[in-house]
């Protein structure tokens, strides 16, 4: 049906609208469940070619495929900044990773920026991945990247602009990390000695308590029960790449506040560290007093593994070490997650693996038994020995 209105044609039919515009194309729209009217993306040389529109996108409606023309034209970089400043108003993610993002997106992402988001086919998320590789980025920044554009696509999915996420390559955000070296007690001795004096005490609870740089600069005096041998983990300094902001937060997961049992050898040396050097509220701080950033114990530690020729060490090397002497010890896997603060199992497994040639010593263990019936004969096990 169609009838003149203020000198223009136009027609109606019994989903969406036709308009003829003054330069003789159509202009088709339709009112989408949300009850907004969406024009359709483009005009339209005939009337025919807009009712084929509107008619492919009733169908598509009705089976709840439809597509957002107009959204879907958003331009990646645009749509990624949006998804990330909601997801840090709802803290579905902190401002580290909103940081790391938004430099991923600026050094390794530039080509996707953009890219409208209909367009960024599986092809083109291939080629960039691919090219991204063998630019100057590391994997880690590339794998973060990846994650970063999976993560924005599927928002993307789930309020209606794409049908399906471009992002199909399989463990592309993932990077499997380097196997780290392990010191050894008199290494560990060696480090602590070399350090300044006022971090000496920072080396120790990392490697004997496993804590992360972030939870000891974190650590208030009153964290620390010396006569119960107790360290408790209650907040974690957060310290921004790329810009003087540091604060304390909560730990990422409810397991990373935690009591920590502190090693009975290294008390003196953390009593002594409270008595010289620690501040009226924090157990490490600065020269000036001033809450400790993590590049200045970085630097102690760089120095100190010079000296010594311990070059290999990072100073979360001192948590691995931790974590992995406790794993020694026979310490199980619930054991580990509770002391490191590790809300799944993967994290604390890979500390089990160093001690996965036990199982031989089991083996020769059960063949003495065999071979004499007398299991008092046997070694007896950690707690056995600490309860004797």
């Amino acid at each position: 049906m169609e009838w003149r209105k203020g000198g223009l044609l136009m027609a109606r039919r019994a989903f969406g609208k036709i308009r003829k515009l003054p330069s003789g194309k159509y202009q088709a729209s339709y009112v989408g469940p949300d009850g907004v009217r969406q024009p359709a993306p483009d005009t339209f040389r005939t009337s025919t070619d807009a009712r084929r529109w509107l008619t492919r996108v009733e169908a598509d409606l009705s089976r709840g495929v439809h597509l957002d023309d107009r959204a879907a034209r958003e331009t990646f970089g645009d749509y990624a900044l949006a998804v990330l400043r909601d997801a840090v108003a709802t803290e579905k993610i902190g401002p580290r990773w909103e940081e790391t993002c938004k430099r991923n997106l600026r050094l390794h992402m530039a080509s996707l920026k953009d890219v409208p988001l209909r367009a960024l086919s599986a092809t083109t998320v291939r080629e960039w991945y691919a090219s991204a590789l063998r630019g100057k980025g590391g994997k880690t920044s590339i794998a973060q990247s990846y994650r970063f554009l999976r993560m924005v696509m599927n928002t993307a999915v789930r309020e209606g602009l794409i049908l399906r996420s471009p992002c199909q390559i399989k463990s592309a955000g993932v990077v499997k990390p380097a196997e780290r070296p392990v010191a050894t007690p008199a290494e560990v001795v060696a480090l602590v000695e070399a350090i300044t004096p006022r971090y000496r005490a920072a080396v120790l609870i990392a490697a004997w308590c496993g804590l992360r740089r972030g939870e000891l600069a974190g650590l208030r005096v009153s964290d620390v029960d010396l006569t119960g041998h107790t360290i408790w983990v209650r907040k974690n300094r957060l310290e921004l790449l790329e810009s003087p902001v540091a604060f304390d937060k909560d730990p990422k997961s409810e397991a990373g506040k935690r009591p920590v049992a502190i090693p009975p050898h290294i008390v003196p040396a953390i009593r002594e560290h409270i008595e010289r050097y620690a501040g009226p509220d924090r157990l490490f701080v600065s020269r000036d007093g001033s809450a400790l950033r993590g590049n200045t114990v970085y630097q102690a530690f760089v120095r100190a593994r010079k000296k010594t020729g311990l070059d290999q060490f990072t100073m979360h090397d001192m948590r691995h070490t931790g974590s992995t002497l406790a794993a020694q010890t026979g310490a199980t896997l619930a054991d580990l997650m509770k002391r490191l603060g590790h809300s799944t199992l993967a994290a604390a497994r890979r500390y089990m693996h160093t001690v996965d040639g036990r199982d031989q010593e089991i083996a020769k263990r059960l063949s003495e038994l065999a071979r004499t019936g007398d299991s008092s004969a046997l070694p007896k096990t950690a707690t056995e020995q600490e309860e004797g």
